[in-house]
């Protein structure tokens, strides 16, 4: 994959960045898949201990199930020309009582608007979980995630907000069956136009 110099300059100081090394319990790893030619931008959370190992992002679970709401097989949520898959965290941020600790809020104001400037073909920015709606919707966002995902309308075409496809939001989702009847059909049809020619 060929990127020009500022590019992998900005990948080699993202994938290099320990600002917040001294609260990080294990040891900084961003986890990032990025190219300046991508068309969907998916901003999720921050890796689970599965992709902090690997590396690999959304190589798990929650992965598995993003994969088939968006419709695309490895090939294509792997190839970075097509999905930018950049997190509000990019590292692990370790485990708290009940479940993974939030993303550092570091990482999204120091790397996010350069990833984002240097992406002119995106076409659709998927805001997985309460994290990215909070920080990209901001005031135009509901007061619940499931309330920005109801009326995930009125956000295009700019930002499509998504629940965290976690194991652990299966009553969520169970909870909430318009999601798979009203939700998924039209994210679908925007993944096909954004991937289109």
């Amino acid at each position: 994959m060929n990127l020009d110099p500022s590019d992998l300059d900005l990948l080699t100081r993202i994938r290099g960045c320990t600002i917040c090394a001294e609260k990080m319990i294990p040891d900084p790893r961003p986890v990032l898949s990025w190219h300046p030619d991508g068309r969907i931008l998916l901003i999720g959370q921050a890796p689970g201990s599965k992709v902090h190992a690997s590396g690999v992002a959304w190589q798990d679970a929650s992965g598995n199930l993003l994969r088939t709401w968006l419709g695309v097989d490895d090939e294509q949520f792997y190839d970075p020309r097509l999905i930018a898959l950049v997190p509000m965290g990019f590292c692990y941020p370790g485990k708290g009582k009940s479940g993974d600790l939030v993303p550092r809020p570091e990482c999204a104001p120091q790397w996010h608007e350069a990833l984002r400037e240097r992406m002119p073909k995106v076409r659709l920015t998927l805001l997985i979980g309460r994290h990215a709606q909070n920080y990209y919707l901001g005031q135009n966002g509901y007061r619940t995630l499931t309330e920005n995902v109801r009326n995930f309308t009125e956000f295009a075409p700019d930002y499509f907000p998504l629940p965290h496809p976690s194991p652990r939001n299966r009553p969520w989702l169970a909870a909430n069956p318009w999601f798979k009847t009203e939700v998924l059909p039209a994210l679908g049809r925007r993944i096909g136009e954004a991937l289109k020619g």
